[in-house]
């Protein structure tokens, strides 16, 4: 059986080189930093921004490849869901909702019916007469839910759909969300550990342009190796040395950690909840089990009625007692006690190099020792930091595919 999506694509402008796979029946949650890229990739995969190579596939119908559209975005099977639920304000829910299928060459009778049975999976068949302006933020959400999943797409691209909503409506709406993602594939772009945790089956992190991490949603929110992926979970990361017993600091010290998935001496990363470190007494005895370590404050931030106690590379949500009883003020020194139940070692990813992702050489300009090609006659993008490997790739008109 075929992947729901394969996407492979380079974006120059935008600073994108994305591998990605979906697969049938799969939820894959897309993660990032603001600015990382994650909803042009929706649109690439749409059919609204136009790659600058690669190679899209959906449901096994690849829809670019070789510098050219292969499918129009509107032929592409695809249904999305944005932000805002765009219906169209002079019909009917019904209508709206409908929309797609008749679009599509079914028969209003027919284009009805699918019609129906969308707003009655996302338990909105009783606004089916009423018009857009007099829906709620919610109920409107979910009738953009119903019409995007009302053409039986290949692929749902849901491009933060609670993010506009009150915590009341975000419920009701992810509700709704997991009732039409159950045999469909989706890509679901959030900025919300819970809804990742409760729609997705897989998580993706973008950070700077590439896919720096993947995994089960359980594994990245438990176990990240990313800086967004642990900031994304709400974890703290140290990064050292593997030990058998944990992991070792740049400054010799030995964090004592309860999991340990890294080979001795390898770069390693250790994840931990600020909420489990403690600020503790520098005379008090170390405790079994626990890691003791002083370290000086560099600042201290509110923080979800506790306080953030950043000292050093460790960070501690401590209570309002329990910084006054430690005396933790900026520049002050304190001690930061860390259980080792509480501490996970993963292998650290390796770091990705400097610069640019790719560049783009005019006719004759590609450096051939560099690239093995003088690129004489064409335009070229060379991208030596590509995820299959280094690249140099026509821009426009057919060419290599990606490695």
């Amino acid at each position: 059986m075929s992947a729901a999506g394969r996407i492979r694509f380079v974006l120059v402008a935008r600073g994108l080189d994305v591998d990605l796979e979906i697969e049938q029946g799969e939820t894959v949650a897309l993660i990032g930093p603001n600015g990382a890229g994650k909803s042009t990739v929706v649109d690439v995969v749409a059919g609204l921004v136009r790659p600058d190579a690669g190679e899209i596939a959906l449901a096994g119908r690849t829809v670019f490849a070789d510098g050219r559209v292969r499918v129009s975005s509107y032929s592409r099977r695809i249904g999305m869901v944005g932000q805002e639920p765009s219906l169209f304000p002079h019909l009917s829910v019904l209508d709206n909702v409908a929309y797609g299928p008749r679009a599509s060459g079914s028969s209003r009778s027919s284009s009805r019916t699918r019609a129906h049975e969308g707003l009655v999976a996302v338990g909105a068949d009783h606004l089916a007469h009423r018009r857009p302006s007099t829906l709620s933020g919610g109920q409107a959400q979910r009738v953009a839910i119903a019409r995007a999943v009302a053409t039986d797409p290949a692929l749902l691209l849901l491009d933060e759909p609670t993010s506009a909503l009150d915590v009341a409506a975000q419920t009701e709406v992810r509700a709704a969300i997991a009732e039409v993602l159950v045999g469909r594939s989706a890509l679901l772009v959030t900025h919300d550990p819970l809804e990742a945790m409760k729609l997705a089956d897989r998580v993706v992190v973008l950070e700077g342009g590439r896919i720096v991490e993947a995994g089960p949603v359980d594994t990245v929110l438990r176990r990240p190796r990313s800086g967004f992926g642990a900031a994304f979970s709400g974890l703290a990361l140290l990064r050292g040395t593997a030990d058998p017993s944990g992991i070792r600091l740049a400054d010799g010290t030995l964090v004592a950690a309860a999991e340990v998935d890294a080979a001795p001496g390898s770069s390693a990363i250790a994840a931990y909840h600020p909420t489990a470190a403690r600020l503790i007494r520098s005379d008090a005895g170390p405790g079994e089990g626990w890691t003791r370590v002083a370290r000086t404050v560099d600042r201290l931030e509110p923080r979800d009625g506790l306080v953030r106690v950043v000292a050093g590379e460790f960070v501690v949500d401590a209570t309002v007692r329990a910084v006054q009883v430690a005396d933790a003020r900026v520049g002050a020194v304190v001690t930061v006690g860390l259980p080792a139940d509480e501490v996970t070692v993963s292998p650290a990813r390796p770091a990705r190099r400097d610069g640019s992702a790719c560049s783009v050489w005019r006719r004759g300009a590609a450096p051939t020792d560099r690239f093995g090609t003088s690129g004489r006659g064409r335009s070229l993008l060379a991208c030596p930091e590509h995820v299959g490997g280094p690249a140099v790739l026509p821009v426009g008109g057919r060419g290599h595919a990606l490695p």
